[in-house]
């Protein structure tokens, strides 16, 4: 038993950078949940909840990032949290066993969408500035169809959650005009709101293994708070294909289970 604590602080510790670093905490706490023997939805919900410790200590370290911002972040947090209550229901509706046979699938897309988000990112403020400019339409409905984007992947978040921070971390690169370490410390209010949400919702409907919330839940404020110090240093492009590698061979794993 005490092993099983010291392997989820350490699991929840890990998945706290990620989330914070590269939107991808599940990619780390949620095998973890089932490694100790928690059946996958329950695991699931039991993330959730755990990830609201995530929030809690990346905020604070965000601050320096967020000053000037929280008009903004308010606004695209409303839009991803109206998404979240709906996909936090479709969990408990939808069959265990589906669910089961679907998650290889989204760490699978986690792990290509971390690689791809960290495309285009070198473009200068004056050319993304100028092209913006040129085609004023075309922004409108790019920036339209990214508030759009962000309710569904608010929908997802409620409903698994691993690579919906990375989506999130797409979005906000085409519709905000500031550097990856703010726009991430967003992306953390935007993913606390809708895990808070969630997690509401979940321990008013059904089973949540706290045994695993506490020890989970200590490493996830742990690497939370140090997650947005370290993107302040970081190679990020090395740190982001180090974990898409690991989330390619863990959705390989979990579809042999799955499917085998």
């Amino acid at each position: 038993m005490v092993l099983q604590f010291i392997f989820l602080i350490a699991a929840g510790i890990v998945a706290g950078l990620m989330a914070t670093i590269a939107g991808l905490a599940s990619i780390a706490s949620y095998p973890a949940l089932l490694m100790v023997g928690i059946p996958p939805v329950i695991a699931n919900v039991t993330n959730t909840v755990s990830l609201i410790f995530t929030g809690v200590g990346a905020i604070p370290a965000s601050l320096k990032e967020l000053h000037g911002q929280w008009h903004r972040a308010l606004g695209y947090t409303i839009l991803a949290v109206i998404g979240s209550v709906s996909g936090s229901a479709l969990l408990l509706v939808a069959p265990a066993s589906t669910f089961e046979k679907i998650v290889p699938f989204f760490i699978l897309v986690a792990g290509v969408m971390l690689l791809l988000s960290g495309r285009g990112k070198e473009l200068k403020e004056e050319e993304r500035l100028r092209r913006a400019e040129m085609h004023p339409t075309r922004h409108k409905i790019l920036t339209l169809a990214s508030y759009l984007g962000i309710v569904l992947v608010g929908g997802y978040l409620g409903y698994f959650g691993a690579a919906g921070g990375v989506v999130l971390l797409a979005i906000l690169a085409v519709i905000t005009r500031e550097s990856f370490a703010k726009y991430n410390a967003v992306k953390n209010v935007m993913t606390f709101a809708c895990n808070l949400c969630s997690s509401a919702y979940f321990i008013m409907t059904t089973t949540v293994a706290w045994h695993a919330v506490l020890p989970l839940g200590i490493g996830l404020l742990i690497g939370g708070f140090c997650g947005p110090k370290i993107v302040r240093h970081v190679n990020i492009k090395l740190l982001r294909i180090l974990i898409a590698i690991a989330a390619f061979l863990l959705a390989g794993d979990l579809f042999v289970k799955a499917y085998f």
